[in-house]
């Protein structure tokens, strides 16, 4: 069983951010920002031809290729898993995760939530989609 220290709930919108919040959006390898959540990252420091990691008050979360296509779930997993370390590593930010990879790259919230690994809820600079905290929870007490 996981024990949840204070994995908060990411806001359906976000409007602005606080000093040491960070947007952790979807992107493209390629680092082209155009639309969705990417395109509203740009707003807080993300820029074109950078589509992975820490970009002004913004993390990149690679979804797609370079071409644009959309990456494997065993790819976006690998991504996951570094941003992961990133958060744990930067205790002193707080990390507004979006529902990455449900919008333009095509796939659910149950395709993609799941990545999101039960470890997750026990960081206390993370918030998650609140999707994406009841598939998770809903899984790890399915594996118990």
């Amino acid at each position: 069983m996981i024990i949840i220290k204070k994995c908060g709930t990411t806001p359906e919108i976000i409007h602005a951010l606080r000093p040491k919040e960070v947007f952790v959006f979807g992107s493209n390898l390629a680092g082209i920002h155009g639309a969705g959540a990417a395109y509203l990252a740009k707003k807080w420091g993300a820029f074109d031809g950078r589509g992975i990691g820490l970009s002004g008050q913004t993390y990149a979360i690679p979804t797609k290729d370079h071409a644009i296509s959309s990456l494997s779930l065993g790819d976006i997993l690998c991504h996951i898993e570094d941003f992961y370390s990133f958060a744990q590593a930067n205790p002193q930010l707080e990390f507004l995760v979006t529902k990455i990879g449900c919008g333009l790259a095509g796939y659910s919230v149950k395709d993609i939530a799941p990545l999101f690994f039960a470890e997750f809820l026990t960081l206390e600079n993370i918030s998650l989609p609140h999707e994406f905290i009841e598939i998770i929870i809903e899984k790890s007490e399915g594996e118990s």
